[in-house]
């Protein structure tokens, strides 16, 4: 591939001076490639980190340079730009070609970030932060070429010292930082106007995955979504520091995070939610009896199979010790043959209790913190099981989900340990 026409009007054919600069860059890489940084000294791995780092701004530059005088390859395959010729040729992408092609563009306005590219002091990831700060600059009707300026000075100097993310947030208030009196008032209009957005863009997504699993995404304002993120993390520590304690490897953050959001919404009190459907909220089990009778039975979440979402009865029982949930027993026929009653939950002053006299979850050989356990019935609650200390214990997640197996049976030891077996 060459980079330039074959001859130019001097005679000379600088795709030569190319193809042996690539060729080397080809061959240096070939040579690192071909040792085990395993056998390198520390010295040497930190040293090859930081000039890599350089080299791959200095990568970019060319790349982007490269990219904005590409109009002849969109001339000469039809592409609306060089992003068409890249997604075809090169596998890049669509959306990340584009982008590339419209950094290109940006970076040319800009001679600043185009020589800290160059240099190898500013990032591509870096380049696209301030650009993008610098045009929302340029449309500001307030701020003048001279605010332009200094601000693309700024940032450039700001990015030596800062991450990508950093320079993001220093982006948004560098006018601020240029002029205060001035645009002091600007940001905060534009900051409310940022905040009336989020509100629009707010969003929340549920669909069932159909493999026993519920997907889940959207969009949050600042505000919310980061005090989300803190009570989720909040149910999340104690499970890390558990794993650090008995010496174990940690599993992955992102499965933390989601068990840690299970035990959110499990622990909320369904007595503090609003009423829904004329009723406070609960959750709706139909089962028929034949199923019941199963050790291995499936029940309905909803009011039947085609509006509701199956799981196994043991599950159901579970969501009986943490939910307010409403039991259907149906007939062959449909026909309701018991309406359970609304689950009683252990009070406060009884988990309180129970947490004092156990110290930890009461499975055999479990340490888990009692703040992180739920209060189980030893008999159900649903057969007639009572909600006093005797007959509640406090178990883990894990062992609360073994509890209301039916491949697993639990006895009570005389130190009040309880101990699980599978069944043969």
């Amino acid at each position: 591939m060459s980079l330039g026409r074959p001859i130019d009007h001097w005679g000379t054919n600088p795709g030569d001076a190319i193809d042996a600069a690539l060729a080397a860059i080809e061959t240096a890489l070939h040579n690192l490639l071909s040792t085990d940084p395993a056998y390198w000294r520390t010295g040497q791995k930190k040293d090859l980190l930081e000039r890599l780092e350089k080299l791959q701004a200095q990568q970019a530059a060319l790349k982007l340079r490269v990219l904005a005088t590409a109009g002849d390859i969109a001339e000469e395959t039809g592409a609306k730009d060089a992003s068409g010729w890249m997604r075809t040729e090169l596998l890049v992408d669509k959306a990340v070609a584009r982008s590339q092609v419209k950094l290109a563009a940006a970076v040319t306005k800009y001679d600043l970030v185009a020589d800290g590219l160059a240099e190898g002091v500013v990032s591509q990831d870096k380049a696209r932060v301030i650009t993008q700060a610098l045009d929302k600059i340029e449309a500001d009707p307030v701020a003048s070429a001279e605010d332009l300026v200094l601000a693309e000075k700024l940032l450039v100097d700001y990015a030596t010292r800062l991450t990508a993310h950093e320079l993001r947030i220093v982006g948004r208030r560098i006018l601020a930082e240029i002029d205060p009196a001035r645009f002091d008032d600007a940001e905060a209009q534009a900051l409310l106007a940022e905040e009336e957005r989020a509100q629009r863009k707010t969003a929340l997504r549920v669909w069932d995955n159909h493999d026993g699993t519920v997907g889940f995404d959207g969009v949050l304002p600042t505000s919310v979504g980061m005090r989300f993120k803190r009570l989720v993390e909040a149910w999340a520590q104690p499970r890390k520091q558990q794993f650090v304690a008995k010496g174990a490897s940690l599993p992955p953050w992102e499965r933390l995070m989601g068990q840690g959001f299970a035990r959110l919404l499990e622990t909320v009190d369904p007595a503090a939610l609003p009423r829904h459907g004329g009723d406070a909220t609960v959750v709706n089990v139909v089962i028929s009896l034949e199923e019941l009778r199963k050790d291995f039975g499936i029940a309905t979440l909803g009011y039947d199979e085609t509006n509701g979402t199956t799981i196994s009865a043991a599950e159901a029982r579970k969501l009986a010790c943490t939910a307010t949930i409403i039991p259907w027993v149906l007939g062959g026929d449909s026909e309701v043959l018991d309406a359970g009653r609304g689950s009683r939950f252990f009070q406060p002053i009884q988990r309180k209790a129970m947490r004092l006299q156990h110290k930890c979850c009461q499975a055999e050989g479990c340490d888990m913190p009692p703040e992180w356990c739920d209060a189980h019935h030893l008999d159900p609650w649903g057969a007639g099981g009572r909600t006093d200390l005797k007959d509640g214990a406090l178990l883990c997640p894990h062992h609360h989900r073994l509890a209301h197996n039916a491949a697993y049976v639990h006895e009570r030891l005389p130190d009040g340990t309880i101990r699980f077996t599978r069944r043969p």
